[in-house]
């Protein structure tokens, strides 16, 4: 009789990081020989990647894990990740979630299925995640993306922003060792994958646990020597990384991409004091000027939470004139949003909804006027483009990738190229919608 071949699914909730290890579970399902399935009705393993950096992401975690039982009862559901590691006890309670996976103990998914399976009890495989040093060695072989691969270096944080619970949940820092992240990163090379973003948790503190002390900066000039990769980004970076000879080594590196995400939070001290950030916005401004004397017109982005406990209109107004004064590519905008068991949560002074939600939409009028801005500084010039797919837009095919700054491009289909060629182009606004920052034509 033929062996039953299961059928997994794995659906990711939150950031890159969580991506990337949704990812890696699924390989691992792979090669342990599941059959990968959509999330939908009919698998026999749904495995819930779970986020846990607001309330609402909780919620939204329960509401998946039991949006998997229903789909069928018959089902081993696991939790995994954040909400599994924060609220463990809970979700085992919860009756829905046969099997709870912690931080740092995804790479067990497949023997704890198989544990599962023989004992038909609920399993829960957690850690003090606060106490271990440990870095989890997760994998991928392939990505998602077509030419670009996120990889994971950098786990945990030891920050502890007022806001924020990853602390709690992900642990202090820990890094991976170059080595092994090499080997990962030659071998998605040796597959195509030509650009890499390097991520974590905490990626500014990458190196400060390992025995070494290697900087972010060793392990780039180690990727930028991999054969085939012709390009590299860097993940979410905190201002106090970027010092001048930080900034002037990363230009000497040709690989490297002049695209930064700084986070920020507030352009306002004051609120930068409430939420426990490690700068002033003297400092975070200064930081910005050093990437832009390094970089010809760098792309810099960053993140701003609208509606922090206690702010005044008068610090949002402050922190939407220093928003301006930057003039970031990108801002992500964010309504404060609870957590339980932070500092935040406990402040008086929260904020009305209403109010969070307005201020959001300043900020973000604000950022499409930024973007075009941005667009515009590049239009008559030749402009480097990794094509990554074809469209068809309007009627008229085309080819569309982004440029090292992250600015999306579309150009009009030809033959002689096509996804994964780094091309350059002639760059233009588009005078039509073409749901792109640029077009052009290729120069030959």
């Amino acid at each position: 009789m033929p062996q039953k071949i299961w059928k997994a699914c794995v659906h990711n909730l939150g950031c890159k990081v969580n991506s990337y290890e949704a990812q890696a579970m699924e390989q691992l399902l792979e090669k342990a020989g599941y059959e990968i399935v959509p999330f939908q009705p009919g698998a026999d393993v749904y495995v819930i990647n779970t986020c846990s950096v607001t309330n609402i992401a909780d919620r939204k975690s329960r509401q998946m894990l039991h949006r998997a039982k229903k789909m069928n009862p018959d089902a081993i559901v696991v939790a995994a990740g954040c909400y599994a590691q924060t609220a463990g006890d809970a979700v085992c309670e919860d009756g829905t979630v046969d099997l709870v996976l912690g931080n740092n103990r995804k790479k067990n998914l497949v023997e704890a299925l198989e544990e599962y399976r023989k004992k038909r009890n609920p399993v829960s495989d957690r850690i003090e995640i606060g106490k271990t040093g440990e870095y989890e060695r997760l994998r991928i072989y392939s990505a998602s993306e077509h030419v670009r691969a996120f990889v994971k270096v950098q786990d945990g944080c030891s920050q502890f922003c007022s806001y924020c619970i990853i602390p709690y949940a992900r642990g202090r820092v820990r890094s991976r060792e170059i080595p092994d992240a090499l080997a990962e990163i030659r071998n998605l090379a040796d597959r195509g994958y030509c650009e890499i973003v390097l991520t974590g948790i905490h990626l500014s503190s990458f190196g400060t646990d390992l025995p070494e002390k290697p900087g972010l900066i060793d392990l780039v000039r180690e990727v930028s020597q991999v054969p085939g990769i012709r390009r590299i980004r860097l993940g979410s970076l905190e201002p106090g990384i970027i010092t001048r000879e930080f900034a002037q080594s990363l230009s000497s590196i040709p690989e490297v991409c002049p695209h930064f995400h700084l986070s920020l939070q507030s352009g306002c001290d004051r609120t930068l004091v409430r939420m426990n950030r490690r700068y002033r916005t003297d400092e975070y401004r200064e930081k910005c000027e050093i990437l832009r004397s390094c970089f010809d017109n760098p792309a810099l982005t960053t993140d701003v939470i609208t509606g922090f406990p206690q702010e005044s209109e008068e610090e949002f107004q402050e922190s939407f004139r220093f928003v301006s004064e930057i003039r970031f590519f990108e801002t992500h905008v964010f309504p404060y949003s609870r957590r339980k068991g932070t500092r935040a949560d406990r402040m008086d002074g929260q904020i009305p909804e209403h109010v969070k939600k307005e201020r959001s939409a300043r900020l973000l009028a604000l950022n499409l006027t930024r973007q075009k801005e941005y667009a515009a500084s590049w239009a008559g010039r030749e402009i480097e483009v990794l094509l990554e797919q074809e469209e068809n837009i309007g009627g008229t095919d085309y080819l569309t990738g982004h440029s090292r700054e992250y600015l999306t491009v579309a150009v009009p289909k030809g033959p002689g190229a096509g996804p994964g060629d780094i091309v350059r182009v002639a760059a233009v606004i588009p005078e039509e919608d073409l749901h792109c920052n640029l077009t052009g034509n290729i120069i030959q």
